[in-house]
């Protein structure tokens, strides 16, 4: 029984420190205060070889300072207009951690301010952008190492591990801290950059191996204010380490480029130092989410927080009751200015249409981007994915999507496709490039893959890696039938589909574009409707397709009307079509997928029948991360 009380009260006691997170500093956690034991500010001078002159830095011992104890050690940097002093004249950091000591609510540390501008004249004065000044901040890292720590070490009771070694600074100091800190892991094992400037190095280079990081970090914390003109450093910076898994703190609070963003900073990051901590609790350290990527130009919400739930944010003063639909409808509250707010729960990685409901009726958010789905224009969220890489912009060559506007003899209209040309395809008349015909799916239209699907950066990034042939991608509209999407789906709005495709399309993009026209060159993909389409066209026409995608979709289990003639085809037809077919690939989203009974039954009718496939399985549902990821791997294998 005591055994079980001891373990009720710990979870307790672990329980209410997780909720208990202080986000913000409180009013009045910079002012003096009487009655409470102070720490001490001293200068102190050191030889320094890396410049060859003695130089200065400040040095804060704690409340109760005793030589008899040694003490862990923070080295807390400035920005590129100040030095040594500036922490001192902008934000009293002393009384700050004085008042912090006073409430236990921090490690005792010692905490080494130096001048990180490592120059003989190392004065902010004159042009403090000038190059040889700028050059001095990196300088700066060897004298930290080499000359200021082991002074530190030799004269102060400090622990001489990595363990007991924290580095931060703001805006320039920022970035060196960043720079300093993950470049010698094992040195530091406590970083934090404040608002870090372009000197911060490129995630890549300051993460280079990121388990190595995941092991050597006790903590890593990235903070900004959310309307600072550094913000993307900052923001590039979390988005590599959220990518690759590493855990940090990306802390964005309200405010710019100022002390009173960094004294905030510096009250939450110090009590953070030299403690036990669980990552876990990491996503929670903020005030603020950043904008997502789907918000119109300048609009601040809808925000995402790092653990990927939304803030929404809206003013309409007469409303009565607002509401975010997101597939599951969140109640939002109104404060005094008529703002109304939620956040939700955590959102699943990629794009989510939603609407905004406002007394009953579905609008669409005028801070989000708008896109066709649902059989409507939809606002659209984007969630960060730790699987992203491949759909994410890149330093590669750019293909271009070209839209193609022509006259259906078919459906008797003016219709489009979307082309999506490969890096260098004006760069070479003589060149005839494969192709990749794909649908989009019930509810959407030929937009879908280029905005919705990201095609278009995927295909440049495969290309670039060498892992995907150059080819011509179009995405056209699968909406052959007045009522469009899968409603009233049958083999007449089949049929009419395969018209068009082999009537319009194809011979418009061959007429228009350097492509070559044989089987081999051809590939036809779709996803759910357009699935069942590529399914429908791809299949009676194997002549024309040598490569077939099927994302999530399949045969109605329970249509035999629809399913049955074009089993009874195949079976006929087993011998042409396997061995016209390079790639029968079919997809799906794991047991989650609304189309993943159909499919089953399908694919266990094809085997019956003896024809080849390959199948594969993307956790997600029947969502766009699963169709990216679809077009990502049924691309490399074409045309090989």
């Amino acid at each position: 029984m005591k055994t079980f009380l001891t373990t009720l009260l710990l979870f307790l006691c672990i329980w209410v420190n997780a909720q208990d997170i202080v986000k913000y500093a409180p009013q009045g956690f910079d002012s003096l205060r009487t009655g409470i034991v102070q720490g001490k500010i001293d200068t102190i001078s050191y030889d320094s070889k890396t410049v060859g002159n003695k130089r200065k830095a400040l040095i804060y011992t704690p409340p109760n300072f005793s030589k008899k104890k040694k003490y862990p050690v923070f080295y807390l940097l400035h920005g590129i207009g100040g030095d040594e002093k500036e922490w001192l004249r902008g934000a009293n950091p002393q009384v700050i951690l004085d008042n912090l000591y006073a409430e236990n609510k921090l490690a005792p540390m010692i905490v080494v301010m130096p001048n990180g501008r490592a120059m003989k004249d190392d004065r902010a004065i004159g042009n403090i952008f000038d190059s040889a000044k700028v050059q001095a901040f990196a300088t700066f890292e060897k004298d930290l190492l080499n000359d200021l720590i082991p002074f530190i070490e030799k004269n102060y009771p400090v622990y001489t591990d990595r363990e007991n070694r924290a580095i931060a600074g703001l805006s320039m100091g920022g970035g060196q801290s960043l720079n300093f800190g993950l470049g010698n892991l094992d040195k530091f094992a406590w970083v934090g950059g404040f608002s870090s400037a372009p000197n911060t190095k490129r995630p890549e280079v300051l993460v280079p191996n990121p388990s190595e990081a995941k092991n050597k970090l006790k903590l890593l914390w990235i903070s900004c204010g959310d309307a600072d003109g550094l913000m993307s450093f900052s923001k590039r910076t979390h988005d590599y380490l959220y990518e690759k898994q590493v855990p940090h703190i990306f802390y964005v609070e309200p405010g710019g480029h100022d002390f009173k963003v960094w004294k905030n900073d510096l009250f939450m990051f110090s009590q953070l130092l030299f403690k036990p901590l669980d990552s876990s609790l990491f996503p929670k350290y903020t005030v603020l989410g950043v904008p997502a990527s789907t918000n119109v130009r300048s609009a601040k919400y809808p925000q995402i927080l790092p653990d990927n739930r939304v803030v929404f944010r809206i003013k309409a003063p007469e409303a009565q009751k607002v509401q975010i639909d997101l597939g599951k409808k969140y109640d939002m509250v109104k404060d005094k200015e008529g703002f109304w707010e939620v956040t939700t729960e955590v959102i699943s990685e990629g794009i989510h249409y939603y609407s905004l409901l406002i007394d009953g009726v579905a609008l669409a958010d005028p801070a989000s981007e708008t896109f066709y789905g649902m059989g409507r224009m939809a606002s659209g969220i984007e969630i960060p994915s730790v699987n992203g890489a491949y759909y994410a912009l890149k330093d590669v060559p750019h293909g271009e999507t070209r839209m193609k506007r022509y006259y259906s003899t078919v459906t008797n209209s003016w219709r489009r496709f979307y082309v999506y040309t490969p890096p260098g395809y004006d760069e070479n008349p003589n060149e005839k490039y494969p192709v990749l015909y794909i649908m989009h799916g019930g509810g959407e239209d030929e937009r879908g893959w280029g905005t919705q699907g990201k095609a278009d950066i995927i295909l440049d990034n495969l290309i670039a890696e060498k892992k995907a042939k150059p080819m011509l991608v179009v995405m056209l509209d699968g909406n052959v039938s007045s009522g469009g999407g899968i409603a009233g789906f049958n083999e007449q709005v089949l049929r009419a589909f395969e018209n068009e495709l082999k009537q319009c399309v194809i011979p418009m993009v061959e007429k228009s574009y350097k492509v070559a026209t044989d089987a081999k060159n051809r590939a036809l993909a779709g996803l759910s409707m357009g699935g069942l389409q590529t399914l429908y066209a791809g299949i009676r026409n194997t002549n024309l397709f040598s490569y077939l995608g099927v994302f999530s979709s399949g045969w109605f289990a329970n249509r035999t009307e629809l399913s049955d003639p074009q089993y009874e085809f195949m079976k006929k037809n087993v011998d042409m079509i396997n061995n016209n077919l390079r790639v029968f690939w079919i997809s799906m989203g794991g047991k989650e997928d609304i189309a993943y009974n159909n499919c089953q039954v399908m694919m266990s009718k094809f085997s019956e029948m003896n024809i080849k496939y390959t199948y594969s399985e993307y956790p997600g549902g029947h969502t766009w991360p699963v169709w990216r990821h679809d077009l990502f791997e049924f691309s490399q294998l074409l045309f090989k």
